[in-house]
């Protein structure tokens, strides 16, 4: 399927990804459909839709005709059938759990039209660990946005063995509709390009912490003062949430049994404490909620 017969997009999982990702392909004119399991999650979901338009049109960020018709294109439901029934393309944004995914995948492959793309946005789990639970590999495929993503334009898109040309091609062209930027990953690599690179210097920083060489602001002052990144990498953890940073590490240790891999005791005690950063209010700084 081409990018021009795509119109209609579900996003499975309302969380902070998938929001912003269905608010985006919203504003850029697809028909979108958000669903998560969690009716707390989707009204907050929901909830932030309908405060984040009126706020870019009053900073001046949108027409007021560009708010209302990204409002009416996006709708919020908790039936998957609802959602993904009618869908082209769907966008799976849920917890970085494999056997999830792939419950969750063999329930899209059967209820999604024969010619509707199947896409994960995560950002470790490569498809080809889904792709055989669904009788549509060759459309199925890693879509991996970045948070936020309403305002990141890169998104990694990752072929897997099983995907089509056809596939990656509609799905960046998809993402240069959205107004991102894409970058085609011609095989599957653990973290892909990004991740792999800033997994080095996290793993790095926590280091260099746990020995008590320095102190969680110095390593991001050093980090965003000297390197020229936006944000330290502690400050990086509490956005993207600490909790992802240990389920992520603790099953590539599982998995590959290189302790290198193992979450060190800092991590693994804020995520026993559920200090996992902005989501939480606590993480390695204080947020206070609102």
């Amino acid at each position: 399927m081409g990018a021009q017969k795509i119109q209609k997009i579900c996003i499975v999982g309302a969380g902070n990804m998938g929001h912003q990702i269905a608010c985006s392909a919203a504003l850029a004119g697809f028909e979108v459909k958000c669903t998560d399991v969690n009716e707390e999650v989707l009204q907050k979901a929901e909830q932030f839709v309908t405060t984040y338009l009126p706020e870019r049109v009053a900073k001046g960020k949108l027409q007021q005709a560009q708010a209302d018709a990204a409002r009416k294109n996006l709708t919020f439901t908790r039936d998957l059938a609802e959602a993904a029934g009618d869908a082209d393309l769907v966008i799976e944004a849920v917890i970085e759990k494999l056997e999830i995914k792939r419950t969750l995948f063999a329930e899209l492959d059967r209820i999604c039209p024969p010619h509707t793309i199947l896409t994960t946005n995560s950002s470790y789990i490569v498809s080809s660990k889904i792709a055989d639970v669904t009788k549509r590999p060759e459309k199925v495929c890693n879509l991996h946005f970045f948070n936020p993503a309403l305002v990141m334009k890169l998104v990694e898109v990752v072929k897997g063995p099983h995907t089509s040309e056809e596939t990656a091609q509609a799905l960046m062209d998809i993402c240069v509709s959205m107004g991102k930027t894409p970058v085609l990953l011609k095989q599957e690599i653990y973290g892909f390009l990004v991740n792999r690179m800033l997994t080095a210097i996290k793993n790095e920083s926590i280091y260099l912490l746990d020995m008590g060489i320095a102190g969680h602001e110095e390593i991001d002052t050093a980090v965003t003062l000297a390197l020229g990144h936006p944000m330290g990498p502690f400050r990086l953890m509490d956005l993207t949430g600490i909790d992802l940073t240990y389920i992520v590490g603790l099953e590539r240790y599982q998995e590959t049994g290189d302790p290198i891999y193992r979450p060190s005791p800092t991590i693994a005690e804020k995520f026993v404490k559920k200090e996992w950063g902005r989501k939480t209010g606590k993480g390695f700084y204080e947020y206070p909620q609102k």
